[in-house]
């Protein structure tokens, strides 16, 4: 029964994410002003530098908290 209703719930959610999706691509096929402002001002690679920063600052922080973590898994 539990089954059942997850199911139910799974594909309603999916069913919903494909709707959004949908009515997004369809309101406007123009570009948003602010990228457009980013790129022609060339700043958009300065956003695209941080980003980059930032999720390499965060791959090496787990990396490291998982190599910690192993070693105190391998102690006990």
């Amino acid at each position: 029964m539990f089954k059942r209703y997850f199911r139910l719930q799974i594909t309603v959610i999916l069913v919903l994410l494909c709707t959004v999706t949908y009515a997004q691509d369809s309101v406007a096929n123009k570009r948003p002003e602010m990228a457009t402002a980013f790129r022609a001002d060339g700043k958009i690679y300065v956003v695209i530098a941080v980003l980059v920063a930032i999720l390499a600052g965060l791959f090496i922080y787990v990396a490291s908290l998982d190599r910690k973590i192993s070693k105190i898994e391998n102690k006990s």
